[in-house]
């Protein structure tokens, strides 16, 4: 959610902290901070409520000089947005801390350090740890043994970096359930909750563990594992491209992301694909042993990565015969859970952070999953090194909060996952193979959809003046009406909800009226007809429907009911294809509201606090 960058070199660092801030804008925040260190050991802070952009030209107008330095954009946990609660929080002039995470026993921390003299200026958890810090440093023999006795006292989420005026070359830095990275430079050294942050002035990054706690210094970087002792952690080249952040000839991220989609894909098939098979490759090097004992599949995921396990569930069951549960991670974690045999825990997370599903992972290893998968966009992230296997989505870098490619890629490895577990069970290899051409003909099916912009674009006038609406599918394609109205909401704030077209008469029709817009998914399949009834029952309610349908499933447009017709394609892609007009019509609803479409209100990116 919130975002860190921090630098230790011998030139200014103020504008690369800001660059780097900028880089993180996606992430979701609400105010913004940068202190660094001059000269003369003098700790300069400026903070600011709003856009990172008001922080930089604060930073011009003001001039901040020093080679080391912190910065934060905040998401409001504790605290209303504003200045004085913006990060970094300073404690006797001394110490300045950013973080990230929620501190769930700050209460009775405040508690101790105001009985100690420490007068708080914010309404923060945070400021308690620059507090305890200093605090710690009274009876420390460094700045870095002060914080390992801080974090041993924090309870909760954590990534926190610690400047100190009397150690004007050194940051402290401490993860625990919040990411962090180191970026490596030449007589320089960096920290960021994100490696973009950091790709304008390095490529090699290590990712702390939880429990670590790292010494950062222009010579070299120190970092010590949760008992304390000194341990190595891996440095990767990363190959991110520094212009994922760039939006091109498009208006919004969210709308270049759409139309990355049939790239995206093709890259997510690369090598994954032979011969008319999944290859087992394509989730880990060990990953046929381990998926030649399926016998039961878990997924769990959160928002709209829960919608791309709704999905799969379909097709794991019809296609490779094999049982699955799905489950919000937030429910999985505060429940007492039955594992069946030789069951896999697959977890689903654009970020790898997430920070309820990366709590459910280390929960289920306690419970006896026989193996763990997830479907991840970032290398190097918790869930990745965690997880016995891993599928990389390749993606490519998303900056819209609202996810579009990363969900369709979602799907598509799915997808594979179907095949790959399947081709060990009762899935024939004539089945295989018709699975491997509908993901083979997926980018260019995608790319007939995108064709259906403009009109989509024509029929979002209609959404102007409406504040709520209806999304309906049946089968597979009830989960994507959900992800339909999971996406109209978040960009356009219309109030929007789906329903299995089939349960309309148990409670939802009470809602038609003509200023209720409903939104149908309709490939002709063998639920088709069923659906045609649903339709007449809004229909004749005085409904105003939407059609996304197919040209053979045969609806025509006339007053109560404007049909868009999808590309016709394999019924096992289907829930893909039909996902994107309902980006595109979401993305055009919100643009005509003029909503922020990027960064949507209330709204962050990476949720990587309870």
């Amino acid at each position: 959610m919130c975002g860190i960058v921090g630098a230790v070199a011998q030139r200014d660092v103020a504008d690369i902290l800001v660059m780097g801030l900028q880089s993180l804008e996606y992430r979701g925040y609400d105010s913004a901070g940068v202190a660094t260190l001059n000269g003369t050991g003098v700790i300069n802070r400026i903070r600011r409520v709003g856009k990172v952009q008001s922080l930089a030209d604060s930073v011009a107008e003001n001039g901040l000089s020093g080679g080391t330095g912190i910065a934060h954009t905040r998401w409001a946990t504790h605290g209303e947005p504003n200045e004085a609660n913006a990060h970094p929080h300073v404690s006797s002039d001394r110490i300045a801390v950013v973080h990230n995470g929620i501190i769930e026993n700050h209460e009775e921390l405040r508690a101790m350090l105001k009985a100690n003299g420490y007068a708080f200026t914010s309404d923060t958890d945070t400021e308690v740890i620059a507090h305890l810090v200093d605090h710690e440093l009274k009876s420390s023999n460094s700045l870095l043994v002060a914080v390992q006795k801080t974090v041993k006292q924090l309870e909760g989420a954590y990534g926190t970096v610690v400047m100190d005026r009397e150690n004007p070359d050194c940051l402290i830095v401490a993860r625990s359930g919040s990411p962090l990275v180191i970026g490596y430079g030449i007589g320089e050294h960096f920290v960021a909750s994100d490696q973009l942050a950091l790709l304008p002035v390095t490529r090699r990054f290590a990712f702390l563990e939880e429990g670590d706690v790292a010494q950062v210094t222009r010579q070299g970087v120190d970092i010590y594992d949760v008992n304390d002792q000194p341990v190595e952690r891996e440095i990767s080249e990363s190959t991110v491209s520094h212009d994922a952040s760039d939006k091109g000839q498009y208006r919004h991220y969210m709308l270049k992301e759409i139309y990355e989609q049939p790239t995206a894909i093709q890259r997510t098939l690369n090598g994954r694909l032979e011969a008319g098979k999944v290859l087992d490759s394509a989730f880990g090097a060990d990953a046929e042993q381990h998926l030649s004992q399926i016998e039961h599949v878990q997924i769990i995921a959160c928002g709209t990565s829960y919608h791309a396990g709704m999905t799969a569930r379909y097709w794991f069951e019809e296609l490779a015969g094999v049982s699955c549960n799905v489950e919000i991670a937030s429910e999985y974690r505060y429940r007492k859970s039955f594992v069946r045999p030789n069951s896999l825990l697959v977890t689903i997370s654009q970020s790898g952070e997430t920070a309820d599903t990366l709590a459910a992972l280390r929960l289920a290893k306690e419970q006896g999953y026989v193996s763990s998968l997830t479907i991840c966009n970032v290398p190097g992230s918790s869930l990745v090194r965690e997880s016995d296997m891993a599928y990389m989505m390749e993606a490519g870098a998303e900056i819209g909060v609202a996810s579009t490619k990363a969900f369709t890629v979602q799907l598509a490895g799915l997808l594979m996952l179907v095949g790959a577990v399947g081709h060990h069970k009762t899935m024939d290899s004539e089945a295989e193979a018709r699975l491997v051409s509908a993901l083979q003909s997926l980018p260019a099916k995608i790319e007939q959809a995108l064709n259906m912009d403009e009109a989509i674009q024509s029929l979002a006038e209609d959404f102007s003046e409406k504040n709520h609406s209806l999304f309906l599918g049946r089968g597979d394609q009830y989960p994507i009406a959900m992800e339909g109205a999971l996406k109209l909401k978040e960009i356009s704030y219309i109030h929007a909800e789906a329903y299995a077209a089939g349960e309309l008469k148990h409670g939802p029709l009470a809602l038609i009226d003509a200023d209720m817009p409903v939104i149908v998914v309709a490939p002709n399949n063998e639920l088709v007809e069923k659906l045609k009834s649903n339709v007449e029952e809004v229909r004749a309610r005085g409904g105003l429907m939407y059609v996304f349908a197919d040209k053979d499933a045969k609806f025509q447009s006339d007053n109560t009911m404007k049909a868009l017709e999808v590309p016709v394609c394999d019924a096992l892609i289907a829930p893909i294809i039909y996902t994107i007009p309902l980006q595109l019509l979401s993305y055009h609803v919100a643009v005509i509201k003029g909503t922020d479409v990027d960064q949507p209100r209330n709204l962050a990116k990476s949720v990587t606090v309870e």
